[in-house]
């Protein structure tokens, strides 16, 4: 990969890892279409930026959480949170490990890509306009928890799908948004683990890809705002139609190309 690659993958990246668009969706469109083949080393650093800027963006909420976790006090709204997000993450554990071979395959098929995009949009076109007032409970944290399962698949976007989940079960919008972000950090640092497992760096020469995690991880910080102010004023459904027309013309050039 050349430097001028590793920072285009940087900024799609930091892009569609926040906005409701899915980031791997668009890795593997680049990727096939530049004819990359990504080193797994890459994959784990953006895995590590991708949690450095949600750990940056939520930093209050996730020490008030710790906080919660070391009194053992579930009866704040910082303890429910965090049980919440420990029975969110349950769905991706067990999907994710069990069929980590299956989705895996998917991750070079265009076909699946374009579909699950064209599934995100009718998500996102649903969620609009919702009544969102309504505080949060453990069958909400399951059902978000399962739909970010389901973002496994390239394609479908882990913000859109979890944060629609939200607005969808009417789930006032401010928890919506900061619920999906928290329940992307064990998620994202289990696949970050997994992937270290087989890692193996040899001769790469680490300073472009440091240098892409970085560009990407400030694009991301952007990326998280703006999608937060997107959200706030009931705009996030617009997005829909970004996926069904990138999704619809990704199945098109795969089926006529």
């Amino acid at each position: 990969m050349t430097l001028i690659e590793i920072l285009i993958l940087a900024v799609i990246q930091g892009l569609t890892e926040w906005l409701p668009i899915s980031s791997s969706g668009h890795l593997v469109i680049t990727q096939k279409y530049l004819g990359l083949d990504l080193p797994l080393i890459f994959s784990v650093i953006l895995h590590v930026g991708t949690i450095v800027v949600v750990l940056v963006a939520f930093r209050k909420d996730i020490a008030d959480i710790v906080k919660a976790l070391v009194k053992r006090d579930f009866g704040t709204d910082e303890g429910k949170l965090a049980l919440f997000v420990a029975v969110g993450s349950v769905p991706i554990a067990l999907i994710g490990f069990v069929f980590r071979d299956f989705f895996e395959s998917l991750f070079n098929n265009l076909l699946v890509v374009g579909s699950a995009l064209l599934i995100t949009g009718f998500v996102l076109f649903f969620s609009e306009k919702r009544i969102s007032n309504r505080k949060m409970g453990i069958l909400d944290s399951l059902l978000i928890g399962l739909a970010q399962a389901v973002a496994i698949i390239p394609g479908v976007s882990r913000s859109g799908v979890t944060v629609a989940t939200g607005l969808l079960r009417k789930i006032d919008k401010a928890t919506a948004f900061k619920y999906s972000f928290l329940l992307s950090v064990p998620a994202v640092l289990g696949a970050t683990i997994m992937e270290s497992r087989e890692l193996v760096v040899g001769n790469v020469d680490m300073v472009p890809l440091f240098l892409g995690a970085i560009i990407s991880m400030i694009v991301g910080f952007v990326s998280l705002k703006l999608l937060q102010k997107i959200v706030m004023r009931e705009k996030f459904h617009l997005f829909a139609y970004y996926c069904w027309t990138v999704g619809l013309a990704i199945i098109l050039l795969t089926i006529y190309l």
